[in-house]
């Protein structure tokens, strides 16, 4: 009777491990270099770059992860990738100087903070038609959406709010007055929290979805560098919300936040003028893009530290991160 031998064990092993490991696609949109660089998640290397429209910043990918979405803001569209030929395959009206967006839930429509136009543009991405244009505050950039997919939040940089808006009704149904400068918004997965950066305040502010009640406004000091340096930028929060990432700009570091005390807990080195942060969805690694490096840091969750930077294009700005 045949039988395996300790090494045919262990290699069907290591082959069984092989298989069930998760390796994603990290996309990387380069401001500067007109470019996407797509990262290998498992070997964390650069697969390729590609070309794209002018001053890519805001990305993001459908729930399938065939599309990826591109703001291309000096050519007022956003462009529709196909990631399995990385070429793009149409582009879509998005308002004047698309900067960040957020899709719904189900992937679709694609919501549109338009910088230098006030205003919210909703898209129907199957269709390519405009469903609405919402009057927002002066340069609404952040834009997070409720685990639901029923309130959206949209942050002005320069009326320093964050709007919240009914996504039924395409309506601003509330305002909250945050800090100097708001660049981003996330929400908790289960939507109990909405986190919203301050760039030029140098604060996270921390608010109650339901109630509009601020709930914390996280203040970050770093040994050696200067309060005028700590620029929050991107947030992300762990799937169990018991931990917050916040990007800090200029200060080079990403802060790692207690999801329940607020305590910041430690500054990651990383980068410079790091900026946006993806996890890969098994929350394995969180990468932050450095736009003054052109460079990706790599942190190990569970570790809580940088294992790697990875060269990218000319000032990177935004991160996603294929789904499963």
């Amino acid at each position: 009777m045949w039988r395996r031998t300790a090494p045919a064990i262990a290699v069907a092993v290591a082959a069984l491990w092989a298989g069930d490991a998760a390796a994603y696609s990290v996309y990387v949109s380069n401001e500067k270099g007109n470019s996407i660089t797509v990262i290998d998640s498992e070997t964390l290397t650069v697969i390729k770059t590609v070309p794209v429209g002018r001053r890519p910043r805001g990305i993001t990918i459908s729930p399938d992860g065939k599309s990826l979405y591109i703001a291309a803001s000096d050519e007022d569209g956003v462009e529709v990738i196909d990631t399995a030929t990385m070429t793009v395959a149409r582009t879509l009206q998005s308002g004047p100087d698309p900067e960040l967006f957020i899709l719904h839930p189900t992937g679709n429509p694609l919501y549109i903070a338009n910088e230098d136009d006030a205003q919210v543009t909703v898209v129907d991405v199957d269709k390519n038609q405009i469903l609405a244009q919402v009057p927002v505050g002066v340069e609404p950039e952040g834009m997070g959406i409720s685990p639901d997919g029923g309130m959206l939040v949209n942050t002005s940089e320069t009326t320093n709010m964050a709007h919240f808006i009914d996504t039924a009704s395409f309506q601003v149904v509330d305002s909250v007055l945050v800090d100097s400068r708001p660049r981003f918004a996330e929400f908790n997965k289960d939507g109990s929290k909405l986190w919203v950066s301050a760039e030029v305040g140098g604060t996270v502010t921390v608010i109650d979805p339901k109630t509009r009640a601020i709930l914390k406004r996280i203040t970050f000091a770093i040994p050696g560098v200067t309060p005028e340096a700590i620029q929050p930028v991107g947030v992300r929060v762990t799937r169990d919300g018991k931990t917050a990432f916040a990007a800090l700009g200029p200060a080079n570091r990403v802060a790692v936040i207690d999801g329940n005390s607020f305590e910041v807990t430690k500054y990651l080195l990383v980068g410079q003028r790091v900026w946006q942060l993806a996890f890969t969805p098994d929350e394995k690694y969180l990468f932050a893009t450095n736009g003054n490096s052109n460079d990706v840091s790599v942190i190990d969750v569970a570790a809580m530290k940088v294992i790697k930077t990875i060269p990218v294009g000319e000032a990177p700005w935004g991160v996603v991160v294929a789904p499963k």
